[in-house]
């Protein structure tokens, strides 16, 4: 029952978050926009189309998409996001596979550009990869601090019982917040890294290594970059936010944690504008540097 629990809110509600962050922005902007399901309804559209591929691409352009989603799929098995108890598939050190899982689906995804042969889809890998070597290392420190703080290299125990903890290590954990909260942006391009709506050549990072997929292959593209966003939420939501003992009351702060995650991502994206190229890394290098000061003020108060 528990791991069900856990596999429905893996499953199900990762589109509603770009359906809130849609939102916010309308509302910013003076629209109404689109519906909060909206993600929903596109993917149950482009899973009964038909996917048309070039004629110079192999199996790793197919299989890109898939493997993406496993990847993210399984690194959701390894949070404790369903009713605060531990994820289906935890166990102690999978913090690292976690990261890697991430490293793997991005792996994938910019393969699968690559397989392409097109010049254009090439420029956006390498803006992809550019930017997650910048992101990996604040990712990495900030599991880091946390390692440190609790003692353990399992997501289950960094991230429960938090309250104690913020009374001990509260700046720090403020900063590592700060730092997930920037590698979710650039990890899932968004504003103020990357504008998923954008179309224009000189700017678009993700988006051009996707523009060859259509039809179901692409709504394991829109899927998996949900569920990204999901994940990474998740560990913000859980750092931040106490925790109840009880189940239902567990699972309702925790997705009421993740509605504020999403609107705070959509008031971003609505009062910030898309970062130069140039200022990009700058962004991520300081991410980085939050992560190391949070991990050596850890680091400190532990020894201290």
């Amino acid at each position: 029952m528990r791991a069900a629990l856990h596999l429905a809110i893996l499953l199900l509600l990762p589109p509603l978050l770009p359906g809130i962050v849609n939102r916010v922005k309308a509302a910013f902007a003076g629209r109404r926009g689109p519906p909060v399901l909206q993600l929903y309804f596109d993917l149950w559209k482009l899973v009964r189309k038909g996917a048309v591929y070039s004629t110079a691409t192999t199996w790793i352009f197919r299989a890109g998409p898939v493997v993406t989603v496993a990847a993210l799929l399984v690194a959701g098995l390894l949070l404790p996001f369903g009713g605060g108890l531990p994820g289906p598939a935890a166990f102690a050190g999978d913090v690292v596979l976690f990261a890697y899982l991430l490293g793997a689906g991005r792996f994938a995804t910019v393969l699968a550009a690559l397989d392409t042969g097109s010049s254009f889809e090439g420029m956006g890998a390498s803006r992809e990869v550019t930017f997650a070597a910048l992101a990996e290392p604040a990712l990495f420190l900030s599991i880091a601090g946390l390692a440190l703080a609790r003692g353990t290299l399992s997501w289950t125990t960094m991230l429960s019982g938090q309250m104690p903890a913020w009374h001990s290590f509260g700046p720090a954990f403020a900063m590592l917040i700060g730092a997930l909260f920037l590698v979710a942006l650039a990890e899932n391009s968004r504003i103020p890294f990357d504008d998923p709506n954008t179309h224009l050549e000189l700017t678009m990072v993700h988006e051009v290594m996707v523009l060859d997929h259509s039809g179901p292959d692409f709504a394991f593209i829109l899927y998996g970059a949900s569920i990204k966003l999901f994940l990474l939420g998740a560990i913000v939501v859980r750092l931040a936010l106490p925790f109840a003992a009880s189940i239902p009351a567990h699972v309702a702060l925790f997705l009421a944690g993740m509605i504020v995650f999403a609107v705070i991502v959509g008031v971003v994206e609505s009062t910030f504008a898309r970062l130069r190229m140039n200022r990009i890394p700058q962004i991520l290098v300081a991410a980085g540097v939050f992560a190391a000061l949070a991990m050596a003020v850890i680091l400190i108060r532990v020894n201290g």
